[in-house]
């Protein structure tokens, strides 16, 4: 058995047969369409801020893609999901639903609303949320009031749940919807990392009564900055364009807002390199697919590692390939880590448990086990589609 750090130069070396010997970073978005072309326009046009028609574009373009009836473009993935959690009905005080292995915004947009995180238990096939001890933790510490579900240790409303697509992988989503329904709580899935991927054949983010996405420079396509919200109720979608562009009454010249709301609007310029991308979109993931089966081949060497890989039912983007260490060599994680980013490869382990974070260690969680592992094993990789090129 290899020692720790004869285990990290193998798996060090394996990465290379993929990588090469130039530097490489965690992912970079790659623009070879229309950007050049549409940006012009914009730029030819002065359409670069919140009027324009790549906005309109870009969310039908959106909603075609995914097989969402509505789609409304905003700044980011955070702010699509605060809306998303406010429509659906999160207030002051509530508690919501949320794995505490995810990306920090998750929690953020719940503290946006005033609202409590409530963490729960991951799952290691499909590193989301686990219904099953989930199921049996709501039974052991909730009852049932008036259609809503109350937290008999806090004596809060359990409003919402938000499972989190994680690097691309689709959650147990069909599973987690029966948990929602049976508890009354709303759904609204955190699938800004999943923009490509399938469950059973239907994209994720459109299982529940909202779904998001994001456009960041590092996902699967990029607006610079931006998010999007998926919804399939036409009232919903036109609210949250409402309340995401000031709530201001559409006037000639009159300045009238009926309700307090935001500045989340996405500016025609970053709609139009969306636009761009979104074309693109297929040939990324394809590149994507292919790095996964060079990555795996060039891992089989290595015994104590294996390359997270799309579960069963499910079509995963691959936004981030990630390794997985096995718990004999978990010890290895900061070494792999060192070791290949002191040679130009830029690796990162996943997100510290947010429940660990000091801004949320005094919300309710149930036990984590499952988590607290997966913290320990979980290596992303570099992913960017032009590797394959």
């Amino acid at each position: 058995m290899l020692n720790v750090e004869e285990f990290s130069i193998s798996t060090l070396n394996c990465l290379k047969k993929v990588t090469g010997d130039s530097p490489v970073i965690l992912h970079e978005p790659e623009f070879s369409g229309n950007e050049w072309k549409y940006l012009k326009e914009c730029l030819d046009t002065g359409f670069v801020s919140s009027v324009g028609k790549f906005v309109d574009r870009f969310e039908a373009d959106l909603a075609a893609y995914t097989g969402s009836k509505y789609a409304v473009a905003v700044v980011n993935g955070t702010s699509a999901l605060h809306i998303a959690l406010k429509l659906a009905g999160v207030l002051p005080g509530d508690e919501v639903l949320i794995p505490s292995l995810t990306f920090v915004a998750t929690a953020n947009a719940v503290s946006y609303c005033g609202a409590i995180p409530h963490f729960v238990e991951s799952e290691s096939v499909h590193l989301g949320i686990d219904p099953l001890p989930l199921r049996e933790y709501l039974k052991s510490i909730t009852e049932i009031r008036n259609g809503q579900t109350i937290n008999r240790e806090t004596n809060r409303v359990i409003r919402a749940i938000v499972p989190m697509h994680t690097f691309g992988h689709p959650v147990l989503i069909n599973e987690i919807s029966a948990v929602a329904k049976d508890y009354h709580l709303a759904l609204v899935e955190d699938a800004a990392e999943s923009l490509g991927s399938y469950y059973y054949g239907k994209h994720t983010g459109t299982f529940g009564q909202f779904g998001v996405l994001s456009f960041n420079g590092n996902k699967t396509i990029t607006t610079g900055g931006g998010g999007a919200i998926l919804t399939q109720d036409e009232n919903m979608a036109k609210h949250a364009k409402h309340i995401t562009t000031t709530a201001k009454i559409p006037h000639r010249w009159e300045y009238v807002h009926d309700e307090i709301a935001y500045n989340y609007r996405m500016p025609n310029i970053n709609a139009a390199l969306g636009c761009a991308q979104l074309e693109q979109l297929p040939s990324f993931l394809e590149s994507k697919r292919s790095l996964f089966k060079k990555y795996k081949e060039a891992l089989e060497t290595v015994s104590g590692v294996s390359l997270m890989e799309e579960p069963k039912n499910c079509k995963s983007n691959y936004w981030l390939q990630t390794l997985i260490l096995s718990e004999d060599f978990q010890s290895a994680r900061d070494s792999i880590l060192k070791v290949t980013n002191d040679n130009g490869i830029m690796t990162r382990p996943c997100w510290r448990l947010l429940h660990t974070l000091s801004p949320f260690q005094n919300c309710p969680k149930m036990e984590l086990p499952i988590a607290l592992s997966l913290e320990q094993r979980l290596i992303n990789i570099p992913s960017s589609p032009s590797l394959v090129s």
